[in-house]
């Protein structure tokens, strides 16, 4: 059975949510924990219970935007999804698909730009780097791929038109199951560059 809070106790994850999700929006802070964290500090609150869940902050995000800066939501949103489309385009031959806020819609105009890429190395993506021209650097990022299992990959960081392009590198197979997502801990949405080009056109 769910555990049931008072209203008080609701009243308050609902305004730590909306003030994680303020700080998201203004400051630029990806993670959710960190955002938690910061909102708790500037509320006053030290019992974790209370905190709230990722996804009640998304939906505390989204509906800031919904509110506030509409417009230039929609114009920093498409222009995100614009440079993802590049840059999928720049490396097809890996099977680009777009995952995160930029597909969901909830970035903020600080976002990064998130990728899952698929290659036997992740060298021969930097090499597809190199011969283009655009200089990156390599690091290592943790993905949760279920509810007992993270896992660390290869990754590589560049920028794309002013934008900060994070490319994880998976196995071929890779494709075949997608991680869990850090909002809602369901398999991640993924989309392909025809998915992402109907998004920029059709929105």
């Amino acid at each position: 059975m769910p555990k049931k809070f008072s209203q008080r106790t609701e009243d308050m994850r609902r305004a730590l949510a909306q003030e994680a999700a303020r700080i998201m929006d203004e400051h630029g802070i990806g993670d959710f924990l960190q955002a938690k964290r910061k909102a708790a500090g500037r509320l006053g609150v030290n019992d974790v219970a209370v905190l709230p869940k990722n996804i009640e902050i998304e939906a505390a995000l989204r509906e800031r935007q919904r509110l506030f800066g509409r417009d230039s939501h929609d114009y920093y949103l498409k222009e995100q999804r614009q440079i993802a489309l590049d840059a999928m385009r720049l490396l097809t031959e890996f099977m680009p698909r777009l995952v995160g806020s930029v597909l969901t819609g909830t970035a903020t105009k600080h976002s990064d730009i998130n990728l899952h890429l698929f290659a036997d190395r992740s060298e021969t993506v930097a090499i597809r780097l190199l011969e283009i021209g655009v200089p990156h650097e390599f690091y290592e990022r943790r993905v949760k791929m279920d509810a007992d299992r993270s896992v660390n990959y290869p990754a590589l960081r560049f920028e794309a038109s002013g934008r900060t392009v994070n490319a994880t590198v998976f196995p071929i197979d890779g494709i075949r199951q997608s991680p869990y997502s850090p909002v809602d801990g369901r398999p991640m949405r993924r989309a392909d560059a025809r998915e992402v080009a109907d998004l920029v056109h059709n929105n």
